[in-house]
């Protein structure tokens, strides 16, 4: 799935994205490092792996989209 990044806090490693229909989603820590990445910034596209639907959509990785 794909999302744009929206907010994100590099001291708790956490933050949202926005999903296409623009509804926020947040996301913690773990998924953050489960991606890999060392920094997000608001704007960029990104992947990211849920469990969950609706309200108990709960995102598992943060990983920037490469074509």
């Amino acid at each position: 799935m794909q999302a744009t990044a929206y907010t994100y806090d590099p001291e708790s490693r956490s933050g949202q994205v926005l999903l296409d229909d623009g509804t926020p989603v947040p996301f913690d820590a773990a998924a953050f490092d489960a991606g890999g990445l060392r920094l997000l910034r608001p704007g960029q596209r990104v992947r990211i792996e849920v469990e969950g639907a609706a309200e108990a959509l709960r995102i598992t990785l943060v990983t920037l989209q490469t074509l």
